[in-house]
């Protein structure tokens, strides 16, 4: 089981990023695919998450900011982040699950400053 994020990147507070998770090595149709993120010095939080039919939830910190999609085809989830600010720096982490079973990536670093 593999997943790789990319995307992150420093940008301007009001900047957008679009994050990547492809995943290799599970049946990834099956798995519903969300978005964490880690802070310095904080927990690990929810932001997005996308089940296997699209239905989608987010956290409300970033609700009408943040969208979460995913590329069945490609074995891709994504999340299209805009309007960000410094509260929005952290390290983002792709996760899958199905049932009981979760599997992480590695993460990628979204740093927000002027």
């Amino acid at each position: 089981v593999q997943l790789v994020e990319s995307g992150g990147d420093l940008v301007q507070p009001g900047g957008s990023l679009r994050l990547s998770c492809v995943a290799a090595g599970f049946t990834f149709n099956n798995y519903a695919m969300s978005w964490h993120r880690q802070a310095p010095g904080k927990e690990r939080e929810f932001v997005a998450i996308i089940g296997t039919r699209g239905t989608t939830t987010y956290a409300d910190s970033v609700k009408g900011r943040f969208t979460i999609s995913r590329d069945n085809a490609k074995n891709t989830v994504y999340l299209q982040m805009n309007n960000l600010n410094s509260e929005d720096t952290a390290k983002y982490y792709c996760r899958a699950q199905y049932l009981g079973s979760y599997h992480w990536g590695q993460g990628t670093q979204v740093t927000v400053s002027s």
